[in-house]
C-alpha cells in the first residue's frame, strides 16, 4: 500500500508474543480507520510527525515519542510530514503475515515511487485479507460515531478540496 515495511522481530521468532516493524510511509500510505480484535499496537516515532485519532481522542506525535493504541479501540493515522519512519510493536504477533501477504518484496530499502495505496486501492480483497487476522475497517457511520475528530477533519479537508483553484 506505498510503504515500506522491514520485519524486526516475527511471530516466529518471538512465540508469537509480539511482531516489531520498521514502517517508513508518506502522506497518502494510511490505513482506513480499523479496529484491531486480537493485538494491542504500539508506535515508536523515529522521524516525522504524525495524527493519531483513537477513539474520540487525537494525538499529535513527532519523532521520540510514543503511542498505545489498546485491541478494540478504533484508530487511524495521518502522516504530517514528507516522511514518517516508525517502529510499530503488534502484541501479540502474526499480523505480519497479513502485510506479507498483501505486499511484495522491496527491490531497495526506500519507498515506492509509484504504488497503489488504501486510497487509490479496490478496498474489498483488503478488508478480506485483515478481517482474517482480525482487524476490522469502519464504514463512514461507524467512523462517524465512534471517531468523530478524525471523521471532522476528513470531511474539513475533502470541504478543502473541492474548492481549491
Amino acid at each position: 500500500m506505498g510503504s515500506l515495511l522491514t520485519f524486526l522481530a516475527e511471530s516466529k521468532d518471538t512465540g508469537g508474543s509480539f511482531t516489531l516493524i520498521e514502517g517508513l510511509l508518506k502522506p497518502g500510505n494510511e490505513p482506513p480507520p480499523h479496529v484491531h480484535g486480537r493485538e494491542d499496537e504500539l508506535f515508536y516515532i523515529l522521524e516525522g510527525e504524525m495524527d493519531m485519532y483513537v477513539g474520540n481522542e487525537v494525538f499529535k506525535a513527532g519523532a521520540g515519542e510514543c503511542l498505545f493504541l489498546p485491541r478494540l479501540k478504533p484508530h487511524t493515522f495521518v502522516v504530517r510530514s514528507p516522511r514518517l519512519r516508525t517502529l510499530v510493536l503488534f502484541m501479540p504477533g502474526g499480523l505480519e503475515e497479513c502485510f506479507r501477504a498483501r505486499g511484495s518484496r522491496a527491490e531497495k530499502l526506500e519507498l515506492p515511487s509509484e504504488a497503489v495505496t488504501y486510497s487509490t486501492s479496490d478496498l474489498e480483497p483488503v478488508i478480506r485479507a485483515f478481517e482474517e487476522y482480525g482487524a476490522r475497517f469502519l464504514s463512514p457511520d461507524q467512523v462517524a460515531e465512534q471517531m468523530p475528530l478524525y471523521f471532522a477533519a476528513i470531511n474539513e479537508a475533502n470541504t478543502m478540496a473541492s474548492f481549491s483553484l
